[in-house]
């Protein structure tokens, strides 16, 4: 180690000087031990906003970023009954409009409950609600999603609407300057607007049994829970050292000052204890030595004043309640406090990251590439549900820095044998940028592993480094400082030193001594490669998923998890068993002039074979440009013949012959092509038989293309004017009939064709939406990756109805169409997380309501408004593995399994799908939350239509696992994000089964944007690409 001699005073370092307690109150001290380490965490939220134009467009605009608040827990009364008796009836959570319109009164009967408000499974069932009665069918209806885009930076969400809003002000009826009618405020708080009750249990379908990841989870009724204030002195940021600090005052005062209570500590601000403590102030002096110093100085013992400070008592009374259907809102407060004991054991022994927790231990390490490795673990939740509270357990697995030495790091990294060749400028920064805030150990002091944060890297070689070694300005080298006391010969002298320490007080030292500590998190952008070899190794077939749970409860043994006992918590080791329902597969409709005019899809896929499109789209002018060194032009042509043989035989009208002849171009001139070949083809289009534009752009592009998709397609829907079909290398080479067959259907919707419709549409089944005219939106937002601040989010919305494109006027190309006014509009909202559903339904319901309105005065359609989430948690598993009634080919449960009892919410309207067929690995269930519900939905209606819409979506002939509006809504916020980083990827989270973000992080990861950075401004799209569906 070598630190820079400096003359000037240095900046301030952290004190080892602890404050010491005032008069009055008792000092504990205790005789000094203990070790710091560091964890990072934190929090990230989001806004929702986006900006509407253009025909035909599903919006995506921009908005900031900002962490949800949450307040503290408020006193609460002591007295919470072990035994809720007597009946209720049960209201709803607050009429809609159409109830005060009507003076409708929605009732039901409840049921006396005589046991006690925590006792697991069983649990006090909750009172049946009657079913909603089926209006009669009388219109038909048919799906066409189109999309809605436009860009706009945006102001912060507390200054706007939702998109919705924005999406429809703009469509208005009235001439300009006509009066309208005032429109009514928005409700004051969530407590005005209530999500509603479940209609009762839907009955459609093949009852079965299924397992789900849920444990239930018992909490003994005589525990009085209190929370206590912590303050820690010097404030430190780290968790973990918060941890260590508090670890140490239980094992210290547990037998003399806590009462022997062992109390749970959330690692900030907050400890929960079983009892009250025998004080209700008292301070601590607890010592520990510093488990690093970036100065280099010897390990220091530093003192921390704790304060610890009796605050409220939690308040388990209505977690009982709310259990039981007798009260609204879930305690939240009370669920945060079993969260916190139930992870305090875990967090002693693992990794934590947000639910997750991860180690070495837990399951086989598998290399990334450049640096990387992944770790298993497991995620945990406690919830509330109708079996009661349950505890949601699956498998997971993320991104870890592989504890490597330096300079093996630093050959992954370049992918290329760094000790002998010199860095260029380009890998100088690639070095900095990942090993900047990275810990590393020393190596050449023996057992004396001293530990260092990375600064950043020396701008000159080891070899030209020098420092002054006393006050007259000595200089010595680094080589020769390491070879005299340490006898260490430097022998990789043409690399950079790491710096570390602070910028005033550099410290040097070379790479070849320094090995990078275990257990650092990426938190980063994972590239393709590393995403798919973590997908890889994240694939589990169900059997082996349920065994790795089952696994993982006995590991844990909550039975005798001291934490667990202390607050009367007992875990079941079983997976909860759960009642099903296997939803019937809808008919599809095709052409006439095919062989196959329908078919019924057999285990969520079927074919094009036979079947022609029922809605045909027409390509006569076209044009195809090579990208790929490795492709010839012969196998370019014939590939094109083939794409375009394939589109004739699925019914479209395809012109054989391209405007020019295909050509072969450099990825790095893409801009300068294209526009090249555009101006080419339009001037031969002036005298071209089949019109004068331009219908279809065809790329083959290399199967690594880095940026060239992201260029190509920002390129021809924003500058050009064109939708574009990007083809890989690999499948011009197989030529795939399967493949080609999934590229026509692309190509059709892009060019305004329809592929497939449900039967029932026609023959006017579908329940609440065949009987009036109703159109059907999906919305979606994607946020930047960390450390990206300059990227936006970005929101987007389509749309489908009835027989007419959906172009920029949605509900006025509606009216148009049909002679009236979509009658119901129904609203599937990706990207919502639960602790946002009373920010979304306050804002954007309401903003749907004044979007309506400035259509028309008084037209406010009735709406329903479902959440669609697909970063949980919840699998299921089929009871019988061996059963092959109830299992697909890959060993997951059957398409249209749907579930809404047991471990769905006690009381309120939602349920868990899983639509499709499973492929690789354990089927994640779609799980969808209604909002809202003005059409009155009962659950059999909001299944079905659900199940039945996953068979529509335009990109593949299978049923796939989100309903297309909001799969849509993705693909086109996606797209946004393609203009933006033209190497983004549309890939989800990165945990097992991808539940969390990039690189393995959870949704609730903290966000790197600094506040006030500028971002980027989206480019907009071109009026017609807008009204079609581009995106897909």
């Amino acid at each position: 180690m070598v630190r820079k001699k400096r003359t000037d005073v240095a900046a301030g370092g952290e004190s080892s000087q602890s404050q010491e307690a005032s008069g009055g109150r008792g000092v504990q001290r205790p005789p000094a031990a203990g070790c710091g380490a560091y964890q990072g965490g934190g929090g990230r939220g989001w806004a929702f906003q986006s900006q509407q134009g253009g025909r035909g467009s599903g919006g995506y605009g921009v908005s900031g970023r900002g962490g949800p608040q949450r307040g503290g827990m408020s006193p609460q009364h002591y007295g919470a009954p072990q035994q809720y008796q007597g009946s209720r009836g049960y209201q709803p959570r607050g009429p809609t409009p159409s109830q005060q319109q009507s003076g409708a009164v929605y009732e039901s009967g409840g049921r006396r409950h005589e046991s006690g408000p925590f006792s697991g499974c069983p649990r006090p069932l909750v009172p049946d609600l009657p079913q909603a009665t089926q209006a009669p069918y009388q219109a038909g209806f048919t799906l066409q999603p189109m999309p809605s885009v436009a860009s706009s930076a945006s102001p912060p969400p507390e200054e706007s609407h939702s998109e919705v809003k924005t999406l429809v002000e703009q469509l208005s009826l009235q001439p300009e300057g006509a009066p309208t009618q005032a429109i009514q405020p928005a409700p004051p708080s969530s407590k005005s607007m209530r999500i509603p009750l479940r209609p009762g249990k839907g009955s459609t379908g093949i009852r079965c049994i299924v397992k789900a990841n849920h444990f239930c989870a018992e909490l003994l009724p005589d525990k009085d829970l209190h929370q206590y204030d912590v303050s820690i002195t010097p404030e430190v940021t780290s968790r973990a050292v918060n941890r260590k600090v508090m670890e140490k005052l239980v094992v210290l005062y547990r037998e003399s000052h806590l009462g022997q209570r062992l109390p749970a500590y959330d690692g900030r601000k907050s400890l929960y204890t079983a009892g009250p403590l025998p004080f209700v102030l008292k301070e601590f002096i607890i010592a520990l030595t510093d488990e690093e110093d970036g100065a280099g100085a010897p390990r220091r013992e530093r003192d921390f004043r704790v304060v610890i400070k009796l605050a409220a008592r939690v308040d388990l009374h209505h977690l009982g309640l709310f259990l039981q259907g007798r009260q609204a809102d879930a305690p939240q407060e009370a669920l945060h406090v079993l969260d916190i004991v139930l992870r305090q054991l875990p967090t002693t022994r693992y990794s934590p990251v947000g639910r997750s927790f991860y180690s070495p231990d837990l399951g086989r390490r598998h290399p990334l590439g450049e640096g990387l490795e992944s770790w298993r673990g497991f995620y945990q939740s406690i919830r509330p549900t109708q079996m009661g509270l349950s505890l949601n357990i699956d498998m997971s697995t993320t991104a870890f820095i592989e504890p490597l030495h330096v300079i093996d790091f630093v050959t992954q990294l370049l992918n290329r044998d760094a000790s002998s060749m010199p860095l260029s400028d380009a890998d100088r920064v690639k070095i900095k940028k990942a090993l900047r805030g990275l810990k590393v150990e020393v190596t050449h002091r023996g057992n004396m592993r001293r530990k260092y944060r990375i600064s950043g890297l020396t701008s000159q070689a080891t070899r030209e480094l020098t420092f002054s070694v006393d006050e007259r300005g000595t200089m010595k080298s680094v080589t020769e400082y390491f070879q005299e006391t340490y006898g260490i010969v430097i022998q990789y002298t043409h690399l950079p030193c790491l710096q570390v320490g602070n910028q005033r007080r550099p410290n040097y030292l070379p790479m070849e001594v320094c090995k990078i500590v275990e257990g650092q998190r990426y938190s980063k952008r994972l590239n393709k490669d590393q995403i798919t070899a973590l997908l890889n190794v994240t694939c589990q077939r169900p059997q082996g998923r349920e065994h790795d749970i089952m696994q993982t409860v006995r590991d844990n043994d909550y039975q005798n998890d001291p934490y667990a006992r202390e607050f009367g918590i007992r875990i079941s080791d079983r997976l909860a068993s759960v009642e099903a329902r296997i939803l019937p597969a809808p008919r599809l409709k095709y052409h006439d002039t095919g062989r196959e005019r329908d078919c019924l899809p057999q285990v969520g896929q079927w074919n094009m074979r036979n079947k022609k499109m029922v809605n045909a789209g027409t390509v006569n002018n076209w044009i195809c440009i090579n990208f790929s060194r490795t492709v010839q032009d012969r196998q370019v042509r014939q590939f094109c013949d083939e794409l375009v043989n394939m589109c004739h035989i699925s019914g479209m009208a395809f012109n054989p012959d391209p405007v020019l002849p295909p050509i072969t171009a450099w990825p790095n001139q893409v801009e300068r092509t294209l526009k090249t070949r555009f101006h080419d083809a339009m001037t031969q289009l002036h005298h071209h038989p089949h019109g004068r534009e331009l219908d279809l752009f065809i790329f083959i592009l290399p199967d690594k293309n880095g940026s060239l998709y992201g260029d190509l397609k920002r390129i021809c829907e924003t500058d050009l004017g064109l939708v574009s079909q990007c083809c890989l290398t690999k499948h011009v080479y197989k030529m795939n009939q399967q493949y080609l067959a999934n590229v026509a259907l692309k190509i059709n919707v892009k060019v305004g064709g329809r592929n497939t419709l449900l039967m029932d549409a026609i023959s006017r089944r579908i329940p609440f939406v065949s009987d009036q005219p109703t159109i059907i939106f999906g919305a979606d937002v994607t946020h930047p990756h960390p450390g990206e601040d300059s990227s936006p989010s970005i929101a987007a919305v389509v749309a489908s109805q009835d027989w007419p494109e959906v172009t920029k006027e949605l509900l006025i190309s509606f009216s148009r169409a049909t002679g009236q006014k979509p009658q119901r509009i129904i609203f599937y909202r990706d990207g919502v997380s639960e602790g946002q559903f009373y920010q979304v339904l306050l804002s954007e319901v309401d903003a749907i309501r004044k979007a309506c309105d400035s259509l028309e005065p008084n037209y406010q359609p009735p709406v329903t408004f479902v959440v669609v989430q697909k970063r949980h948690h919840t699998r299921l598993f089929a009871n019988n593995h061996r059963d092959w009634n109830t299992v697909d080919k890959s060993g997951n449960i059957l398409p249209g399994t749907v579930v809404d009892s047991k471990i769905c919410h006690p009381t309120e309207f939602d349920f868990y799908l899983c639509s499709h067929a499973g492929i690789k690995g354990t089927s994640r269930p779609a799980h969808y939350h209604v909002l809202w519900d003005e059409n009155k939905f009962t659950a059999d209606a909001l299944q079905s239509l659900t199940n039945n819409l996953c068979y529509t979506y335009a990109r593949c002939t299978r049923s796939v696992s989100v309903v297309p509006p909001a799969y849509y809504a993705h693909l086109a916020a996606f797209r946004a994000r393609f203009y933006m980083e033209p190497e983004t990827s549309d890939s989800g989270s990165m945990t097992s089964g991808m539940a969390a973000g990039h690189g393995g992080m959870d949704p609730g990861r903290r966000t790197t944007r600094v506040p006030g950075a500028s971002v980027k401004p989206l480019p907009a799209l071109k009026d017609n690409v807008k009204k079609v569906m581009f995106y897909c």
